[in-house]
């Protein structure tokens, strides 16, 4: 018998508090992303330093001559977006003074220690007049295939849900900004949604991150428990139990960061009797443990990505049985998945039925929403026999009439034989897809893959390179639109055509070739992720 459980069982039975420590500290992940506390300090203690005009593309040693075309050909792309996006990039200097939002983004699009440099000289624009089809228009009247999806929103096509926006407002119109009271459209809607989750009744709030906020409320109303496992870099909306790690102002205090599809981490749901409930975002099944991937981490090549829907679904079902022996509120947090993978969401798709689950996105049928189903036992907010113990969630925009009347249009529209025949082989598609642009990589020896959930894909890179996160400025130069986060997370709308998807394609091939030719991926045999992460501790410690 392995001497670790023998010592762990006799520590148990005489320290059962010391236990339950060691035993919960061994289900977290060991990465710092597994360990919210540690990962604050550190973040703390990480000083900023950034690089000038010499050190910038010189960084990994390449040779005179590669850092002389490295900066012609980043000056030319400087050059080119000025002259093609004058209007877009004025626009979006001059609000990002006085939009906080805007200046974040602007300084965490690329790694820190290139940031500023790329501030100064690649600039770029972030507004738009118009989108159609699968493509978006920006204020010069240069168009883009859009690869944003509107943070997930953008599930079926923009045109789409104009018109769901559109028949909202027509629908509801009489009643206008009326609050408090309902429009008829909102019983369908409850009862539409019953339906779909496969639960007893249904809440409204006005995002995402509110209704996993009242989910978790709800759970530790009824379990009088109060504390909720998530799992090690998934993303529930930015509120402190749920995104406890850097970015957050305060510590973690009654979350537990548990690794994903890890024995240990059932282990401390089945024995600790604190937790009231698990959020699961089923996103994670496609980079388990790992924080979702930005462009601004891209500090080498070692990011990787892969999904595994056999392992994950076993996962989810071993879970499941644990939150039930022990009590626990499984809640599903299908606000960015929910009706992508299936018209059942990732319930369905994946056939487990979880306790409580959230949506929002594109429920809202192009405004904004969140929305918490769930079983009866765990939905209601007070006792009848203690009439002052009660569980208190409102919102003053919660079932805005039109947001209602857009969201019935959406319910509509995804019964039609239009949408369903979408549904049909859509695992398949988006895998044969990815497998093509993966073989279109490899035949130009471009050192860049994909990996993908159904129609959400994250790239990432074979050769090591500190200068990946490049790629965005070439792939926006050649008419594709990313979100901030680049080349980290890519977001298809179903209504991509194969045609379309080929434009997308070809123009990801012209892109990286152009990226390659002008030095950015320069390799030598001394140049690895392992020397590449010596290069950035020694920055760090002796700048």
């Amino acid at each position: 018998m392995n001497t670790t459980w023998i010592g762990l069982g006799a520590l148990a039975t005489l320290a059962p508090s010391l236990y339950r420590r060691i035993q919960l500290s061994r289900a977290k992940h060991p990465s710092l992303a597994g360990h919210s506390l540690m990962a604050k300090r550190l973040a703390r203690l990480l000083p900023g330093y950034h690089f000038d005009d010499k050190e910038f593309f010189k960084c990994d040693n390449a040779p005179f001559e590669i850092q002389n075309l490295r900066r012609s050909a980043f000056f030319k792309i400087s050059e080119v977006l000025q002259a093609r996006h004058p209007l877009s990039i004025q626009a979006t200097a001059a609000a990002r003074e006085n939009i906080s939002d805007m200046q974040f983004i602007t300084a965490y699009r690329v790694p820190f220690q290139f940031s500023p440099f790329v501030q100064a000289h690649l600039k770029v624009g972030s507004f738009l007049q118009s989108a159609e089809g699968v493509c978006v228009t920006d204020l010069d009247g240069q168009s883009f295939y859009d690869l944003t999806g509107s943070y997930g929103v953008n599930v079926f096509g923009v045109d789409f849900y104009k018109k769901t926006m559109s028949e909202g407002m027509t629908k509801t119109q009489a009643l206008g900004p009326v609050l408090g009271s309902y429009h008829p459209c909102v019983a369908s809607n409850a009862e539409r949604l019953k339906k779909i989750s496969g639960m007893d009744e249904v809440s409204f709030h006005m995002s995402g991150t509110e209704a996993v906020m009242q989910a978790v409320r709800l759970a530790r109303y009824h379990t009088k428990r109060k504390n909720v496992v998530r799992f090690c870099g998934a993303y529930h909306g930015w509120w402190e139990d749920v995104q406890p790690g850097p970015g957050n102002p305060m510590p973690p205090r009654e979350t537990y960061t548990l690794s994903d599809m890890s024995e240990r981490s059932l282990g401390v749901l089945r024995t600790r009797k604190d937790i009231a409930c698990v959020l699961v975002n089923p996103l994670q099944a496609l980079h388990p443990n790992s924080n979702a991937h930005g462009d601004s981490t891209l500090v080498d090549s070692s990011r990787k990505a892969a999904y595994d829907r056999q392992a994950y679904t076993e996962w989810l079902h071993k879970l499941r049985q644990v939150c039930t022996d022990s009590g626990i509120v499984l809640i599903f947090d299908e606000v960015f998945l929910g009706f992508r993978l299936a018209q059942g969401g990732a319930q369905a798709y994946f056939g487990v039925q979880a306790d409580m689950v959230t949506y929002g996105k594109t429920l809202g049928g192009g405004f904004p929403v969140g929305v918490v189903c769930g079983k009866k036992e765990w939905m209601h907010r007070f006792h009848p026999d203690r009439p002052a113990d009660i569980c208190f969630a409102r919102g003053t925009f919660n079932a805005h009439p039109v947001v209602m009347g857009a969201m019935s249009a959406f319910l509509d529209q995804i019964e039609t034989p239009e949408i369903q025949a979408i549904y049909e082989g859509l695992d398949e598609r988006w895998n044969a897809r990815v497998q093509y642009f993966n073989g279109a990589m490899q035949s130009h020896d471009i050192p860049l893959q994909a990996a993908n959930m159904s129609s959400v894909w994250t790239l990432f890179y074979t050769q090591p390179s500190r200068f990946n996160w490049m790629l965005q400025y070439y792939l926006r130069v050649h008419g594709l639109a990313l979100s901030w986060v680049g080349t980290g997370r890519l977001i298809f709308s179903l209504n991509y055509s194969d045609a379309d998807f080929e434009a997308v394609v070809q123009r990801f091939i012209l892109a990286a070739t152009q990226m390659k030719h002008d030095g950015w991926w320069w390799k030598s045999a001394e140049l690895t992720n392992k020397s590449i992460r010596r290069s950035i501790l020694k920055e760090t410690l002796f700048r």
